[in-house]
């Protein structure tokens, strides 16, 4: 089956699935961290599925592949926001689960990047 558009890419939905994660997660979190931590794991988690859907639209291989990049970074800078998080007490019980999540996404993108790389190095 030919992928004709980024929504039909399972990274993309697994990514958007993770992203709501973080906003109910951080939604208890204190509003003293509102523009903080909160506005930080937010931005950081859109930005995955963001980047995926834009390097789809590009035509070349390597802009491709720097935007799917730029998406493995943001899912780390995620995975450390919520890491300092917990250390703060402000992650609920459900952070490990979030963690587990974010780590499957992180290898299916690095499965992802591989593949795309794979084409890059052709």
């Amino acid at each position: 089956m030919k992928i004709e558009n980024f929504e039909q890419l399972m990274v993309w939905q697994k990514a958007i699935d993770f992203s709501v994660l973080i906003y109910q997660e951080t939604d208890h979190y204190p509003k003293s961290e509102q523009f903080g931590i909160t506005n930080q794991l937010r931005r950081a988690s859109s930005s995955i599925s963001a980047n995926i859907a834009e390097g789809f639209g590009r035509r070349s291989i390597k802009d491709k592949f720097h935007f799917y990049t730029i998406a493995y970074g943001s899912l780390l800078e995620s995975k450390s926001f919520l890491h300092l998080s917990s250390k703060l007490g402000y992650s609920s019980t459900n952070v490990e689960s979030i963690l587990k999540e974010a780590t499957n996404l992180q290898m299916l993108l690095n499965a992802f990047l591989k593949s795309t790389k794979e084409l890059y190095d052709r």
